[in-house]
């Protein structure tokens, strides 16, 4: 298994706006050194995440970039990722492609208009009770991982298509996935590519599972520099910078990447997609790294 040198954790948004305050980036090395945040004055945007791995990607870069939305939707073998509407692509790359491609007009990778679109309004469930014919049962269709996530107790993953609350994951990942289609292949994103020899390589991850492995209790976050130290040393880290402010974006990017510096080291984790009867999952649905 490849050793990288490097390890970031993207803690995503898929808020309105040009700026958005939910997304925050940490890096840190291989060792202990504890994971710095990034940022640019002003705050991320998408489209400044966009060219900043691109840039990791020009510069080959020795790192793993763990992302933490969904970059796909559940797959049905028989009807595809959205059941009855055929002109939708069955790969994920197809699916990244065909939602950048809906909302080609809306600016800073915004979602709204897929999620408002007259076909694919009837698979989500909106604000203000619309809930669309084809949303399903319960909380929405969850990809196989999901299912699994849940069933190991590593935590409560969301489907997404549901839209409403504060643990909807459907607007990142579908904001998320029109990132991936502009990457145009120039990062490498795990399951849907091998890992590479050299340069950088994606992969999703789920920044609850981090948080449990470091003893942070089921439902709380962080939001003080004692408990973020305490946690990162259950991670094998030293002690992190001090934060101008502390919250859940940053201490959750900071946790993420001390944890995906240990995971990324585990083999059986990179083995964990391989589930029976779908082999298709590497070219659909993909795979939350970290879910055994």
């Amino acid at each position: 298994m490849r050793r990288f040198a490097r390890f970031a954790a993207l803690d995503w948004s898929g808020a309105k706006g040009p700026r958005q305050k939910g997304i925050a980036l940490a890096v840190c090395p291989a060792g202990d050194a504890p994971p710095a945040l990034i940022a640019p004055p002003g705050g991320w945007s998408r489209e400044a995440i966009l060219e900043w791995l691109i840039a990791r990607a020009e510069e080959r870069a020795d790192m793993i970039i763990g992302i933490d939305f969904s970059p796909s939707l559940p797959f049905d073998p028989d009807g595809g990722f959205l059941p009855g509407w055929d002109e939708v692509p069955r790969g994920a790359r197809g699916l990244w492609r065909f939602v950048d491609a809906c909302c080609a007009e809306e600016p800073h990778l915004g979602a709204n208009d897929f999620v408002d679109h007259i076909r694919a309004s009837a698979y989500f469930r909106r604000s203000h009770g619309r809930v669309g014919e084809r949303f399903g049962r319960a909380n929405g269709r969850l990809r196989i991982v999901e299912k699994h996530c849940r069933d190991e107790r590593l935590g409560p993953a969301q489907s997404c298509f549901n839209l409403v609350g504060a643990a909807q994951v459907g607007k990142s990942s579908l904001t998320g996935m029109r990132l991936l289609n502009r990457l145009a292949g120039r990062v490498p994103i795990w399951p849907f590519d091998e890992p590479p020899d050299e340069g950088p390589l994606i992969v999703e991850i789920y920044t609850t599972i981090a948080a449990r492995a470091a003893g942070v209790a089921k439902g709380s976050k962080i939001r003080n520099g004692f408990d973020l130290d305490a946690a990162l040393d259950r991670l094998e880290s030293g002690p992190h910078i001090p934060l101008a402010r502390y919250n859940d974006h940053a201490t959750d990017a900071i946790l993420s990447a001390a944890w995906l510096r240990r995971a990324a080291d585990r083999p059986a984790l990179w083995r964990a997609l391989h589930q029976p009867g779908r082999a298709d999952l590497a070219n659909t649905e993909g795979w939350t790294f970290g879910v055994p």
